[in-house]
């Protein structure tokens, strides 16, 4: 089950924490994937690393701000690999503060990256898709979408407008047999959660039932399944991965 042999994946984000393991974890399903993130040396030691266990990458430098880096991204993995049949919108940054007080430069970072980045990556991404009539598109979201959190309007409002996004592309593309859902992750241990105090960290570990951070595995993992042929008929779906914290 859950076989992506042949398939052709772009993961945004790949340089580290979920984008990463992401990218892992589709090819060892055995997809060819396109690692896309900022920092060109991480990338080159992540696509090394699935070469070694018998894989296929591709490093593709890109900000998915920018929408001719978006553009020439894309255009190169088409010519890598001929097709596109996964896309996963991972790449997010934070810029956290009180909204009262948080500069138009912070909102407007966030919005860019986490929104408008996943948004300009399915314009791409789209085209290809329907001229092959199938598709799978997996927008990264957060529980803090579903719940809010204080000092990160920002974020939350980038998070929930995934959601909708989600919703909307769904709809609007499901007669072309292409899929599009987001995973919710919960707290997980990746490097963006790694400057938070062990206080917090276990304050957050007592909110959740099953009494740990989420792994980025556990994502990568809802990530694969709805990638595969099995989650054919699931679109416009909302996967919490959070342990529990928040129950829909």
């Amino acid at each position: 089950m859950f076989s992506l042999k042949d398939k052709v994946a772009v993961v945004t984000g790949a340089s580290q924490g979920i984008g990463r393991e992401t990218a892992l974890a589709l090819a060892e399903a055995g997809a060819k994937v396109a690692a896309a993130a900022r920092n060109e040396e991480k990338l080159a030691a992540l696509v090394s690393e699935i070469a070694a266990k018998g894989g296929e990458a591709l490093a593709v430098k890109m900000d998915v701000a920018d929408a001719e880096q978006v553009k020439a991204g894309f255009k190169q993995v088409i010519e890598k690999f001929g097709r596109l049949d996964i896309l996963v919108n991972n790449a997010a940054i934070t810029r956290d503060g009180l909204a009262m007080r948080m500069k138009l430069d912070d909102w407007d970072a966030v919005i860019r990256t986490n929104l408008t980045g996943a948004h300009l990556c399915i314009q791409q991404a789209l085209p290809v898709m329907m001229r092959a009539k199938t598709g799978r598109i997996i927008n990264i979201s957060s529980v803090v979408a579903e719940t809010g959190n204080a000092g990160q309007a920002n974020y939350v409002a980038a998070k929930a407008g995934i959601i909708g996004l989600t919703k909307a592309i769904a709809i609007e593309i499901a007669s072309r047999n292409i899929t599009v859902n987001a995973v919710a992750p919960g707290f997980v241990e990746t490097p963006m959660t790694d400057v938070l105090s062990e206080k917090v960290k276990e304050d957050l570990k007592a909110r959740i039932p099953l009494g740990r951070l989420g792994l980025s595995r556990d994502v990568a993992a809802a990530i694969v399944f709805l990638a595969s042929d099995e989650a054919a008929y699931i679109t416009g779906h909302v996967l919490d991965v959070n342990g529990g914290m928040y129950l829909a």
